[in-house]
């Protein structure tokens, strides 16, 4: 089933993108949350239209995502946890953990934005990956220390 999405969606695409799904996750899911829509004739060519209007506008935005990456640039940010003896973290960093971090710099990143590369349990040198636009995603270099 095909069907143009209307927000950005994680494993799946971003707004205005067609994308196929499977028939059920379409008509039960995204559908019905106003997550999607489905790609008829007409709807392409209201998406076609919409795209040509708001060209200028997103292409700000890339800009500004594009300047927000390069002022990020090669910071290695520093987060304090808890530890035990063996070096293993109480509990784990969290993408909520990085945003505030980030915000203590002076970056504004939405904790949603942010993905771990890997689980973060243990005291060292992790990175986590920004997802600014659909095509600027930029890699920051985190710490964890003991507390």
């Amino acid at each position: 089933m095909e069907i143009i999405l209307k927000t950005d969606i994680a494993g799946l695409g971003y707004k205005n993108d067609v994308v196929n799904v499977k028939p059920g996750y379409g008509r039960n899911y995204l559908i019905p949350q106003g997550f999607a829509v489905q790609a008829t004739g007409s709807n392409k060519k209201v998406l076609a239209e919409n795209i040509k209007q708001v060209a200028h506008k997103a292409e700000k935005v890339k800009i500004d995502a594009l300047a927000l990456a390069e002022a990020i640039g090669d910071i290695t940010l520093a987060i304090a946890a808890k530890v035990g003896e063996s070096g293993k973290i109480f509990g784990r960093v969290t993408t909520i953990q990085i945003s505030e971090s980030l915000k203590e710099k002076g970056f504004d990143v939405d904790r949603k934005k942010i993905a771990l590369d890997t689980e973060v349990k243990f005291v060292g040198d992790f990175t986590a990956t920004l997802d600014l636009h659909k095509e600027v995603k930029h890699k920051v270099k985190f710490t964890v220390v003991a507390d």
